[in-house]
């Protein structure tokens, strides 16, 4: 039950995976959820910690991004108010939309939610992949895609959509449900590299799909993976129109590191070729 004056809102969300470890909070360790809880009652955005019942669409893994997360917050902030101050929080968190919540709705009964996941191109055949991912489209069973999963009982989800497109030098892999078991998205991921590779015949793929084969899949690293959209059927009523003088100066930040990371793995690739200083003076000097 609210409280007098406070409004139960969604909230559409992001970050960059790499600067947290993960969603959950974690004691010692920098996560999304801690950085929020730390800043709700300094930013205003509830009257407590408790007081904000603070709830979240997908709890992500480390490493893992999003643009469209959401989160459900109590606030007894109007929607613009509540937008600049979660904006203030942290200048690596970006809140770019709210709405009211419809009443009775939980934030994690999503109707749908999109991942996406960034793959180099390299040497990987594109039709390949994208027969492969059709085995997944309707009802499958997920037993050989998530963690934790008992062995003996099928576990069933409806896949809506598993697609890749080449977007220059990397592929886009957009995978749509209405939920996912821990770690299918990085599963499905690692499911078409293995049958590009010729070490998984789609057979067997389908066949696990079906539910009569177990496969042991490694997980597709965390890191180009990005939870995309979180759906409810409903219009965002507010826009954030930032970003932040901060969030602008980060972000700029870590597309600097970003382009100059590339430039010393780059030179260090040379580098191998290439003989040193010392070893070209000595050259010299014998000829």
């Amino acid at each position: 039950m609210l409280r007098a004056g406070t409004t139960r809102w969604f909230v559409r969300f992001g970050y960059d995976g790499a600067a947290f470890h993960g969603w959950a909070r974690q004691p010692g360790l920098r996560t999304v959820e801690g950085e929020i809880r730390r800043g709700l009652v300094r930013k205003g955005v509830g009257l407590s910690v408790e007081a904000a019942e603070l709830e979240v669409a997908s709890r992500t893994d480390r490493g893992v991004s999003a643009v469209g997360n959401v989160l459900a917050v109590t606030s007894p902030r109007t929607g613009p108010v509540l937008l600049r101050s979660l904006n203030g929080i942290a200048e690596d968190l970006f809140f770019s939309a709210a709405t009211p919540a419809p009443e009775g709705l939980r934030v994690r009964a999503a109707t749908g939610r999109v991942y996406r996941y960034f793959e180099p191109a390299g040497e990987w055949d594109l039709d390949r992949w994208r027969a492969t991912a059709r085995l997944f489209s309707g009802e499958i069973d997920v037993r050989s895609l998530g963690r934790g999963l008992a062995p003996d009982v099928p576990v069933r989800r409806s896949v809506d959509l598993v697609r890749v497109d080449r977007a220059g030098p990397v592929f886009s892999i957009e995978i749509r449900a209405r939920s996912f078991v821990w770690g299918m998205v990085r599963k499905i991921v690692a499911a078409l590299r293995e049958v590009d590779r010729g070490r998984l015949s789609p057979a067997r793929l389908a066949a696990a799909l079906a539910g009569t084969e177990r496969l042991t899949l490694p997980l597709a690293e965390p890191g180009p993976l990005v939870l995309w959209e979180v759906q409810y059927g409903i219009p965002w009523q507010y826009a954030w129109s930032g970003p932040t003088r901060h969030q602008a100066r980060a972000r700029a930040a870590a597309e600097h590191a970003f382009v100059a990371r590339g430039e010393v793995l780059r030179a260090l690739a040379d580098a191998e070729g290439r003989p040193s200083d010392s070893g070209s003076r000595a050259a010299e000097r014998r000829n």
